[in-house]
């Protein structure tokens, strides 16, 4: 099968092909998993985390990918869930132990980290960790849900939000134009305040809804019940907890923080930043759970994800476009 390998560790300072494409037998599925020939698989900026190291692969060389959409080819003898022919999805959850906490368990393992992901044609999975795809969505559509839409609603739902609070967006890429879509579904009266570099990303939040918009440094007009941070630097954390009201939290949705800005955390002010009961939490993983339950809501609204797609075989351009900031949306690969 063509696959897409990340052979080693590298800085995207110093290459624009951090990945290799390869020919690599087609796996086989164990008795409790499924075979899946892959559709779509979204980029996600955790991808660039494992290819500069800050989230290490347990081994390597190691397929990337965790927002897969395909089809059932074959399956283990234990499998009774998911057909022969049907379509389903599979997340950044590879497999955990089941528990509602399996996303803090030492036995989570990681799609396209612990195990090859979906920068292939076919891939493996348990029967447990792939969800059907509701017919609404298309497979370039779907892949951005089943990681940048699940994870934020598992982190809208940690900013303890009431209809009518003011949510604030730190960040505005793929995550978070399916969260603002979702804020408008769950929570009609909260207002979202979007922070992001772009004239253009602002612009873009404007049209989904956004009630107002500035850049990483601009204090929001008014003080904000909750945030959510999506973005790898420290600044933004700085920032976030000075436009928090008494009582706010800020959710920080990014598995890693680059160190390139670190020392910016010497200008958080206790009495500033923390006082008054805000606080600071973070988002580790995702359960099956978490899909599991977004995924109908995301057809009921229905979400609709912006994508820009590219081939297989272009997925270091891809990448180099997400660390850019090139892609509106979500970049997603189709295999096909």
């Amino acid at each position: 099968m063509k696959a897409m390998i990340l052979p080693r560790v590298v800085s995207l300072e110093e290459t624009e092909n951090p990945l290799s494409q390869v020919d690599l037998p087609k796996p086989t599925p164990s008795n409790d998993e499924i075979l899946i020939q892959v559709s779509t698989c979204g980029v996600c900026h955790t991808e660039l985390d494992e290819i500069e190291g800050r989230v290490l692969p347990p081994k390597m060389p190691i397929v990337l990918g965790h927002q897969v959409v395909g089809r059932v080819i074959g399956r283990g003898t234990k499998v009774t869930r998911h057909a022969i022919g049907n379509r389903v999805g599979a997340g950044w959850i590879h497999d955990s132990t089941g528990e509602e906490d399996e996303n803090l368990s030492e036995y989570f393992r990681a799609t396209g980290c612990d195990v090859n992901g979906g920068y292939a044609e076919y891939m493996t999975i348990g029967e447990n960790y792939a969800y059907p795809i509701p017919d609404v969505f298309s497979d370039e559509a779907a892949a951005p849900l089943l990681c940048g839409g699940a994870i934020g609603y598992r982190a809208l739902r940690l900013c303890n939000l009431k209809d009518g609070d003011r949510l604030g967006l730190m960040g505005f890429g793929g995550s978070a134009h399916i969260v603002i879509q979702l804020v408008s579904h769950l929570y009609p009266q909260t207002e979202v305040y979007v922070f992001a570099r772009h004239s253009a990303t602002r612009s873009f939040a404007k049209e989904l809804g956004a009630c107002w918009t500035g850049s990483v440094d601009d204090p929001s007009p008014k003080k904000l019940h909750g945030i959510r941070d999506t973005t790898p630097a420290w600044r933004p954390v700085v920032q976030s907890m000075a436009n928090l009201r008494p009582g706010g939290r800020l959710v920080v949705n990014a598995i890693r923080k680059e160190d390139r800005d670190k020392s910016e955390l010497l200008k958080l002010s206790y009495h500033h930043h923390l006082w008054m009961e805000r606080e600071i939490k973070t988002v580790a993983n995702i359960t099956r759970h978490d899909i599991e339950a977004f995924l109908p809501i995301a057809a009921e609204i229905p979400i609709k994800t912006t994508t820009k797609a590219y081939p297989l075989e272009a997925a270091n351009q891809a990448l180099m476009d997400l660390k850019r900031g090139y892609v509106k949306g979500t970049a997603v690969l189709r295999i096909s």
